[in-house]
């Protein structure tokens, strides 16, 4: 069996090594030293398309990050089940005191289409449905439009789901009355190769780069 993809991987690691071990040590010694103090949180999609770090240039450190499918923000429940996106929520707001909180959706997003034509998938199926209402509302309001662009309204959506969700936390909602946190929208198209913010006060998406 041919190692070529793990080798690349490994050469990756090597290039990481000699960037920031070899001639900038002094970045790790204080991430080891101080610990963590990102500014941002992300939530983004596991989908190997959409690298944060390669999206936005960002170095260890800068960004603390959660991908799950679809980049969902499940509502706060206490039921007694596990739910690792909610932990990195509470820990990224109330240990870390992130400042900025951004759910970053994109086009063609599988999770969605998921949402979108039904999955029987054992876990992928009960997660999207995270979002069910998005889908409800773009399906009526969409309903002449191709496939294409109800999943494409839908990506967006549910990106608007996720920012409601939040504000189901307590420790979210208190920090974002004090105007300590913000809570952003952001849909990266990878067609275009732009980003797009979400403007409250306009209802819509705009260009943001």
């Amino acid at each position: 069996m041919k190692n070529d993809v793990t080798d690349a991987m490994i050469n990756g690691f090597k290039a990481f090594h000699r960037t920031y071990y070899d001639d900038r040590p002094d970045l790790f010694d204080s991430l080891v030293d101080n610990g963590q103090s990102p500014k941002v949180m992300l939530v983004g999609c596991s989908d190997a398309r959409v690298t944060p770090t390669a999206l936005y240039g960002s170095e260890p450190g800068d960004i603390f990050v959660v991908r799950n499918i679809a980049n969902l923000v499940p509502p706060a429940e206490q039921d007694g089940h596990l739910h690792g996106t909610s932990a990195a929520v509470e820990f990224a707001v109330s240990r870390l005191e992130v400042e900025h909180i951004i759910i970053n959706g994109h086009s063609h997003c599988g999770g969605i289409k998921a949402l979108l034509h039904g999955s029987d998938g054992k876990y992928v199926g009960p997660w999207v449905e995270i979002a069910k209402d998005a889908r409800s509302d773009v399906l009526r309001e969409y309903a002449d439009a191709s496939p294409e662009e109800q999943a494409r309204a839908l990506e967006k959506a549910s990106i608007l789901i996720s920012l409601e969700n939040l504000l189901t936390f307590d420790s979210v909602r208190r920090r974002v009355v004090r105007g300590e946190l913000q809570l952003h929208g952001w849909y990266f198209d990878m067609e275009e190769g732009t980003l797009l913010s979400y403007r409250a006060e306009k209802h819509q998406f705009e260009p943001l780069a």
